[in-house]
């Protein structure tokens, strides 16, 4: 049998999320964002919600056992180039997904999801600074929305100002970087704000107007996470990211009866 060279191995990026079933959100939508770039998802879910196009009725956590032993068997057979966390549905989960990932030191992104954005109850049981600590040492990025920045560091955002200072605060507690997304914030253009290395640069994006998109936080930090594990700086991954899923809001998916989708 002739040689056949191998075909090139995308790099392989790890997601650890809940599961939205309608697919708008959560780790369908973050596998389906990781394969428009390329790259290869591989993942563990870590809560089971009901809800659909319309809102969130409910989450359930996975047990925490087996998503410390799914984690483990991945990360010790697969070499993951980047990382990203999304929901987590409880600080006993964090824990265990902290322990898991002291395996890497592949850049992570988390989007620390506490509640949905359509409505519904928490999407997190219990004190989110205990999650915080469970996490932030193994954190790369942290991509908190102006209602998560808040509840995280007490601070209220209502401006670039105040997202600022949110985003400080989290970089001088608990992460390297953070990107406080602006999408709540009024204006003409959607903001987004990156605190790393003691700088801070603004990511701008036109605002769209008259779409209450859902899935923008999931598709953003995994495809930042997707662009760190094809080489990107992380000022890089950020601005690429942003761009892409701009132009995702501009036409999103509508597959049911309520909010549309950012795929």
């Amino acid at each position: 049998m002739p040689y056949r060279e191998a075909p090139d191995i995308p790099p392989n990026v790890l997601i650890v999320s809940g599961l939205d079933p309608s697919g708008g959100a959560g780790f369908i939508a973050d596998v389906r964002v990781a394969e428009r770039h390329h790259v290869r998802p591989v993942g563990v879910i870590t809560a089971l919600t009901e809800q659909n196009t319309a809102g969130v009725l409910g989450m359930h956590d996975m047990q925490g056992h087996i998503i410390e032993s799914q984690l483990r068997l991945l990360l010790g057979d697969i070499e993951i180039r980047a990382g990203k966390i999304g929901m987590v549905g409880s600080a006993r989960i964090a824990q265990v997904i902290g322990d898991a990932l002291a395996m890497t030191n592949a850049p992570i992104v988390w989007d620390p999801v506490l509640a949905p954005s359509r409505g519904g109850g928490p999407l997190f049981e219990g004190n989110p600074f205990d999650a915080m600590a469970a996490l932030a040492s193994h954190i790369t990025l942290l991509t908190p929305n102006t209602d998560e920045a808040h509840r995280l560091t007490g601070i209220a955002v209502t401006d670039e100002k105040s997202a600022i200072a949110a985003g400080k605060a989290l970089v001088d507690k608990w992460v390297s970087a953070a990107l406080i997304k602006g999408g709540h914030l009024g204006g003409d253009e959607a903001v987004d704000l990156l605190i790393a290395g003691g700088a801070v640069h603004r990511l701008v994006a036109p605002r769209v107007r008259g779409l209450d998109v859902h899935g923008t936080g999931c598709a953003l930090s995994t495809s930042i996470a997707a662009r760190l594990a094809l080489g990107d700086d992380l000022l890089t991954a950020c601005k690429t990211a942003k761009q892409l899923v701009a132009k995702w809001i501009a036409q999103p998916a509508s597959p049911g009866r309520g909010s549309p989708a950012v795929l």
